[in-house]
């Protein structure tokens, strides 16, 4: 039995491997070979149907669609006999993935529902079912007509909500009218309501243009935002000030919201922190959430004393228990990295990460000559490299760093097949317009020219 469970793992991970490269043909070869992988679930629960279907980011567009699903490896699934659990349709809304949508609907899985009938651009099924349905359903339905820009549809729901809120129709006329508040809606991420929706995008928006007066002008108009239920959306504007280096905003955010020191809700800030090279925002955080005691965390704050201290004489890692630390202790993490099951060669090659992207280069040296690998598999979303994400925040002296110890330069990331150039020319970087950073395309373009 465990010889068989064994076989079916790796079939599954052959088959995740097909479905990521969209073979249909070597995915047909192992599900005739193991029949089981269409019952199959991995740790987290996900079948290979959702793996088929779900969106690592946003698909609202064709081209993402297309990059982040696997529709044809899905069709083949469902028509081989893969059940979809529901988990598979609310995935799809939750990403505005309308080809899976449409493709579930064709296979005929989905169940008639106010949700799903918005989703579906369902008009008339829409109107049959708003009687019935209370301000929860509707609000929604709402969101998610929004979502897949079904502008009809979100016109009537958004009437049926006024009518059960008359307070919203007062905020949409105000913002942009409601034809602007749908529009507005269908191009911004959803946040609990309507009004809360703009409230927060428009909070992020001046937060990623560094306007401290229009991000204050916002908290003072909305006093109820400090109120204990949002909580936790504040944290995420804290989260989002620090990949983003925007220490003024985590102490205005910090003021305007003393329930967050007083109940100090989870969070990723410190993580973010490290991964996005600012430890330098630690100051701020760690008296909220303190650092952990782990290798990762010492070699991204610089503390080299704490760093040796988790090495042996003969410069073999003693790491105690591999659980205390980062990432083997967030399966998240492990999960889009596809580091499953945890080692520690993956804490040594997060260790030296954070040390380069903070630019702790004496202890990145010691961790290379201590078995790290420069050529890590290791970012702050899926597998690329180190030099990836220097390459996107514009991190000159870690790229350098990497570049002069030997770093793979033509290393292709998961999801776009791209190089660290390729994400530099094409990607956006903070503080930056989405054109790329062209000076950092060409430094790095140099850089491979000399080695060559």
């Amino acid at each position: 039995m465990e010889t068989a469970r064994r076989g079916l793992e790796w079939a599954a991970a052959e088959a995740e491997r097909a479905i990521h490269d969209n073979s249909i043909e070597r995915l047909a070869q192992l599900v005739r070979e193991y029949p089981a992988l269409l019952a199959w679930r991995s740790d987290s629960g996900e079948s290979l149907l959702g793996f088929a279907t779900g969106s690592f980011g946003d698909s609202g567009d064709s081209f993402r669609e297309q990059m982040f699903t696997r529709i044809a490896c899905a069709e083949f699934l469902l028509n081989a006999g893969a059940t979809a659990a529901p988990v598979i349709w609310e995935d799809a809304i939750r990403a505005g993935a309308k080809g899976v949508l449409q493709l579930l609907s064709r296979k005929g899985v989905l169940p008639r529902h106010l949700n799903i009938l918005a989703a579906l651009g369902e008009c008339d099924g829409v109107r049959d079912y708003l009687p019935g349905a209370d301000a929860g359903a509707v609000m929604q339905a709402l969101v998610t007509a929004c979502r897949f820009q079904h502008k009809p549809v979100a016109a009537l729901l958004l009437d049926r909500s006024i009518e059960l809120d008359p307070a919203l129709g007062e905020q949409a006329e105000k913002w942009r009218g409601r034809n602007g508040f749908i529009d507005y809606l269908g191009e911004h991420k959803w946040f609990g309501s309507p009004w809360l929706t703009v409230v927060i995008n428009e909070l992020e928006a001046a937060m990623h243009k560094n306007d401290l007066e229009e991000f204050n002008r916002w908290l003072q108009r909305e006093p109820d935002l400090r109120s204990e239920s949002n909580v936790r959306l504040l944290v995420g504007l804290v989260e989002i000030a620090t990949y983003n280096d925007r220490g003024p905003f985590i102490t205005r955010l910090l003021e305007f919201a003393p329930a967050i020191q007083l109940k100090r809700p989870p969070s990723s800030a410190v993580v973010y922190a490290l991964e996005y090279g600012n430890a330098h925002l630690l100051p701020q955080l760690t008296p909220i959430w303190p650092l952990p005691d782990d290798l990762p965390h010492a070699a991204g704050v610089g503390d080299f004393a704490r760093v040796k201290d988790w090495f042996d004489e003969a410069g073999g890692p003693r790491l105690g228990n591999l659980k205390d630390h980062y990432p083997t202790n967030n399966p998240g993490v492990l999960q889009n990295l596809h580091w499953t099951p945890a080692n520690v060669q993956h804490v040594l090659d997060v260790a030296l990460a954070w040390a380069s992207v903070n630019r702790q280069f004496e202890i990145a040296s010691f961790l290379l000559e201590r078995g790290a690998n420069i050529n890590t598999d290791w970012s702050t979303h899926e597998p690329a490299s180190i030099l990836h994400e220097c390459a996107i925040h514009g991190n000159y002296e870690a790229a350098q760093f990497l570049i002069d110890h030997g770093i793979d330069m033509t290393i292709r990331d998961y999801r776009w097949n791209g190089t660290a150039e390729g994400w530099a020319m094409h990607a956006s970087v903070v503080g930056q317009p989405p054109l790329g950073d062209k000076n950092m395309a060409e430094f790095l373009a140099r850089a491979e020219r000399a080695r060559e």
